[in-house]
């Protein structure tokens, strides 16, 4: 079932969201719901606080990506096949380069920005089936997961932008959280009563 996306404003996407464990209620059935929204927006992450709920889980497949000529015959091998759930995940280190990505995301649409990270981390996390995993991922895979990891901190792409962009924006995202916006997937606006 495709679930709305919260779009920008609502408070969900500033919170700090809370562990689950293996008893979090429909589990699975919500995480098929979360790849089926995603795939309807064309999206290549979604973190559960973009469909309102609270809870430290997301989702990636960075296949996509794969097709991108501008990346190495490795890269493009390793994007195609990188689809993975991540639930209670903590990053325990970001590292080396700093890596300047233009990135987007489903609950701010058609806003898309230079955001400035580190190529590398390492993750723990737990897999849909509650299996605890400790992994390195880098260049972007490493940025699709800390683009998520950021959502379920309460961490907007654009909260990382300087003043000035912000302000540029301004418009826009008021804009985007009233509704005023035409997208082709369902979303919820804070600042309406009715999503759509």
């Amino acid at each position: 079932m495709m679930l709305p996306i919260v779009a920008y404003g609502d408070p969900v996407l500033k919170k700090e969201c809370k562990e689950i464990d293996e008893n979090y209620p429909k589990l699975d059935e919500l995480i098929v719901n979360m790849w089926e929204t995603m795939y309807n927006a064309s999206g290549v992450g979604l973190a559960a606080p973009q469909i309102g709920l609270a809870i430290r889980l997301f989702i990636i497949d960075t296949s996509a990506f794969a097709d991108d000529d501008s990346l190495s015959k490795e890269e493009q091998k390793e994007l195609s096949d990188f689809k993975k759930v991540f639930i209670n995940a903590v990053i325990e280190e970001e590292f080396g380069k700093d890596f300047t990505f233009n990135e987007g995301c489903l609950s701010i649409p058609d806003v898309r920005e230079d955001v400035t990270r580190k190529d590398t981390i390492t993750i723990s996390y737990l897999d849909e089936n509650f299996k605890k995993k400790k992994e390195t991922f880098d260049g972007l895979r490493a940025r699709v997961i800390q683009h998520e990891y950021d959502h379920i901190e309460g961490i907007l792409f654009t909260d990382k932008l300087s003043s000035l962009k912000k302000r540029l924006l301004k418009k826009r995202l008021t804009n985007i959280s009233k509704g005023n916006i035409k997208i082709d997937y369902r979303m919820k606006f804070p600042a309406m009563k009715k999503g759509r």
